[in-house]
């Protein structure tokens, strides 16, 4: 157990603000008094509403909760099947209403599911405008008839006050980086004079990548990418900050 005189690490949250608080009341409960969570989000979503193709779909698929946020109202008109990627998004997809398949792991473990028991008909795939890899295409290419409906955007939001100030300090600091955008965004909020020392969790080789040649003092990569996996890989971070 933590000793009450060690300082807290401050682990910059840079999700959405929902997912964000989530996540914070994550690293709350595995790692107090250890670590402080600092809300800081980088993107906002925006929901859209989009024509949605006229067609018998066989089943939706979801790379995020807020897809499905985006359509709840029209959760009616959609199929009960929902493909999903990861078990936050399956549990919101739950909540909502449809029959959720999940995979823990990223669209092309989503796609590799879906072609071993692929649906009677048409897939309606309805994510963000930002959104990495190819799903759409190896779908497509294994002769799943796919249609895409945009229904969110994620716009930017600039780092907060309080992170800035972690930022210009000499201290050890937290970053737990979920996607390649929030890198990449968070690779330009960082003050020049920045001088803390960061150590890093990504979700995956793509987020790391996006930091490009960002200064920091470690980097890991989740061995999973979903919160559990982050979580761990917080824990790795902090296991090296304590190391003798």
């Amino acid at each position: 157990m933590a000793r009450q005189s060690e300082p807290q690490i401050p682990a910059l949250v840079t999700r959405p603000r929902a997912e964000g608080e989530a996540f914070a009341a994550a690293l709350t409960a595995r790692f107090a008094p250890r670590v402080r969570p600092v809300l800081t989000p980088l993107i906002a979503p925006r929901l859209l509403t989009p024509p949605i193709p006229d067609h018998d779909y066989a089943a939706v698929v979801f790379t995020s909760a807020q897809a499905v946020e985006a359509v709840r109202q029209l959760t009616a008109t959609l199929p009960r099947l929902a493909w999903c990627v990861g078990r936050r998004t399956a549990a919101v997809a739950t909540e909502a209403g449809f029959e959720a398949r999940s995979t823990d792991g990223d669209a092309e473990a989503l796609a590799k599911a879906i072609l071993v028991d692929p649906p009677n008909g048409r897939i309606l795939y309805l994510r963000g405008v930002d959104t990495r890899g190819n799903l759409l295409e190896i779908l497509e290419s294994f002769g799943i008839k796919t249609d895409v409906a945009i229904v969110y955007a994620q716009d930017p939001c600039r780092i907060t006050f309080e992170a800035l100030s972690l930022l210009r300090s000499v201290d050890p600091v937290l970053i737990p980086l979920f996607s390649p955008r929030t890198a990449a965004l968070f690779r330009a909020e960082l003050p020049a004079d920045s001088s803390a020392k960061l150590h890093i969790a990504a979700m995956s080789g793509a987020v790391a990548e996006a930091l490009g040649d960002l200064p920091r003092t470690a980097l890991t990569i989740a061995r999973q990418p979903d919160a559990p996996g982050m979580l761990d890989a917080v824990e790795s971070l902090l296991v090296g900050l304590t190391a003798p």
